[in-house]
């Protein structure tokens, strides 16, 4: 029998319970309406890629994007393209690009990889004038036998980093000092003139050759491609300057190859160069599809904070704001001057813990949420001074119940090119895709295309590479490992793909189940519009490569569709 006592302890917990039911349901609300029926995808057209490399950002990415424009992107089979420091088939490549390419609206080409076997190899090799004009020689054979198919190529500038070849720790530090140092003398800066003649006698003759000579032999190959351009051989040529600084080397090649372009009369539409590498190919495709829809989006600029337009990141030579208007540029698309005139308003979150500029995401995500329910489509970069969770903006926006789901892109990953290339290109994607939509059909893949892309760049770029990477790394190292970017995947594959999926098993579970991500949106397409939630969120993750730098992760979303 119950005493009063134990029946008032009893009462207490069983309120207790509901109390924290009834929580949990508010912050975790079940998805209403029918699960959305997604129609078979039947590509609008077809682009051949040949990508920078194998990873991700370079090729999954382009091919995700594509699925977004309703376009079906056909890569080179896994055993021509590179692997980490082992080289694509250059010689394959060929032979398969010019039997691709026959049935293509359009072929994006990266140079270094036809070239050289990708990004990595060349960072070390230096190709001959003989190499370089024999592949001049393959380009011009291949417009000419396939005049109907436009051809856009992006190549690569060199870093400032030493090639790996130069691996002497002492001399990679001279090497990158003395290149600072004659990059501020040719911008017309004072310089200390001892310390550059200190370092020319410091660093061995052969390793200060082999580094000059990399940017000598880049600058030809480039100067080659620009008349093809002029030849009408490409359609576009695109520059990217890769992990760059305001003042090096590099900066000194670029503008020669500024002033080339200038003499040879041709403007930006047919030769560009922007700062980054990886998120190229996705921004031509991206530009294809302006060109195949007839859209040129208008983007707003906003940040979290005044400083944050003109603050330079890490492996960056330009600030924020001038990354992203070249991008915009690439795009054709044009900066508005205010929020009412865009088509989309790009928000760039930069934060650093040490300069105490943390509290400026509180505002941010008000401000946020008032575009939100103004019906502006909203693209989130969001970047960490120190790549770190405790930085970002994103856990703020969770906690806040911003409906993340009904973001037009989200990036964070390790350059500020890289982010504000992929959002500017993923949102741009979406949409022209959905302005061009001639059924619901359409529409509904298109959505679920852009949904896929989406939430796999909030637990890739948020949830791996600010937070689970720094645990996969500790285990790997008490496991034995030094050094993780050179894993032993061969042998060791399962154990470190099973620590990958471990580190990211919790925060899927947690954040597919806030009300943030379950949020029902709206997507807009040309003849109507649809209400869509997140329902449950699947991802496939694994290395791509033998290191923990990045991973490939697919995700598959599962909507549902209001009634």
């Amino acid at each position: 029998m119950l005493t009063n006592k134990k029946f008032n302890s009893l009462l207490i917990a069983m309120l207790i319970i509901l109390a924290g039911f009834t929580l949990w349901h508010l912050h975790h609300p079940a998805p209403s309406g029918q699960p959305l029926a997604l129609p078979q995808f039947s590509p609008k057209g077809k682009i051949t890629l040949l990508p920078l490399d194998g990873r991700p950002p370079c090729r999954q990415f382009v091919i995700s994007g594509g699925k977004i424009a309703g376009l079906e992107v056909s890569v080179p089979p896994s055993e021509l393209q590179d692997y980490y420091s082992l080289p694509g088939n250059t010689q394959g490549m060929r032979e398969w690009l010019s039997q691709d390419l026959e049935d293509s609206s359009a072929v994006i080409i990266s140079i270094d990889q036809l070239l050289h076997g990708g990004l990595l190899a060349a960072r070390e090799k230096n190709a001959s004038h003989g190499e370089v004009d024999n592949l001049i020689g393959y380009l011009r054979e291949l417009h000419e036998k396939n005049p109907q198919v436009p051809l856009y190529a992006f190549s690569i500038l060199p870093r400032l980093t030493p090639q790996d070849s130069i691996d002497g720790y002492q001399e990679r530090k001279d090497l990158v000092a003395y290149s600072r140092l004659v990059g501020k003398k040719a911008a017309g800066l004072e310089i200390d003139e001892a310390e550059l003649r200190r370092l020319e006698k410091a660093i061995p003759p052969q390793s200060l050759a082999a580094y000059l000579a990399h940017f000598k032999e880049n600058e030809y190959l480039n100067q080659k491609l620009i008349d093809l351009t002029k030849e009408g051989v490409l359609t576009q040529l695109a520059l990217g300057q890769d992990d760059g600084e305001a003042y090096s080397i590099p900066n000194i090649e670029k503008s020669a190859l500024l002033g080339y372009i200038a003499a040879s009369g041709l403007d930006s539409s047919r030769v560009f160069l922007t700062h980054g590498a990886d998120e190229i190919a996705l921004t031509l495709l991206a530009e294809i599809e302006n060109h195949r829809t007839g859209c040129a989006p208008k983007v707003f600029l906003d940040c979290n904070a005044p400083e944050t337009a003109d603050k330079i990141m890490p492996y960056m030579a330009v600030a924020m704001a001038a990354t992203a208007r070249e991008k915009i540029a690439l795009l054709g698309g044009e900066e508005t001057s205010s929020p009412a005139e865009a088509d989309f308003i790009l928000f760039m979150s930069v934060t650093d813990n040490k300069e105490d500029t943390l509290q400026s995401r509180a505002p941010s995500v008000q401000r946020l949420k008032a575009y939100q329910q103004e019906g502006r489509p909203l693209a989130i970069v969001d970047l960490s001074q120190h790549f770190t969770g405790s930085e970002c903006l994103l856990p703020q926006l969770l906690e806040e119940d911003f409906p993340v789901s009904s973001l037009a892109a989200y990036a964070g990953w390790n350059t500020a090119s890289n982010s504000i290339g992929t959002a500017l290109s993923q949102a741009n994607l979406s949409l022209a895709a959905l302005s061009a939509c001639d059924s619901e059909d359409e529409a509904i893949q298109s959505a679920y295309a852009q949904s896929a892309f989406l939430q796999g760049r909030i637990m890739e770029d948020y949830y791996y590479l600010k937070q689970d990477i720094d645990e996969v790394n500790n285990s790997l190292k008490k496991a034995g490992y030094q050094n993780t970017a050179d894993l032993d995947l061969e042998h060791n594959y399962r154990w470190a793909t099973a620590l990958v999926q471990k580190s990211l098993r919790d925060h899927l579970a947690a954040y597919q189940n806030t009300r943030a991500a379950r949020t029902p949106y709206k997507v807009a397409w040309k003849k109507g519009e649809l209400t869509l939630s997140l329902h449950h969120l699947k991802i496939d993750v694994s290395f791509p490569w033998p290191r923990t730098f990045e991973i490939n992760l697919m995700a598959y979303p599962e909507l549902y569709r209001a009634n």
